[in-house]
């Protein structure tokens, strides 16, 4: 399966397996098990959604946004329980407002589910660690 490496953003292919040890990135040699949300944009964003083949979870916030700054924890927390399963990812709306039209984001949080490269689930509005896990669950 195609991992994008959450360091230097480049696509690996990782054998399927149902936990890992181990698993580096081949150019950079960082962990590919780091499971802290990587922050996208503009530039990078088209490419990490298309070439993961595991589900991305992107939450699309602000800094200014009192219920974005309560999730913002509870995304890292429920990351940390999906390595190489799931790719967690943020997008700052208020540095990236293109990205945030192009996706109608209209009240943030939003969280936005692909698969595969298409858009499949999404949700507004902060989430405890408990309905995240259980929201993500379902589309592994």
């Amino acid at each position: 399966m195609r991992i994008i490496c959450p360091n230097c953003l480049s696509v690996n292919n990782v054998p399927i397996k149902d936990s890992y040890k181990k698993a580096n990135c081949g150019k950079c040699k960082e962990s590919l098990l780091n499971t802290k949300p990587i922050e996208l944009n503009q530039t990078n964003f088209d490419e990490v959604v298309v070439n993961s083949d595991i589900p991305v979870i992107v939450d699309f916030w602000a800094p200014w946004c009192g219920p974005c700054k309560m999730m913002g924890p509870n995304f890292e927390k429920t990351a940390v329980k999906f390595p190489l399963k799931t790719l967690f990812v943020k997008v700052n709306t208020e540095n990236e407002q293109n990205l945030g039209a192009r996706f109608g984001i209209r009240s943030i949080p939003t969280l936005v589910i692909f698969k595969q490269g298409k858009e499949v689930h999404r949700v507004s509005g902060a989430l405890d660690e408990t309905k995240l896990t259980q929201l993500v669950s379902q589309f592994i």
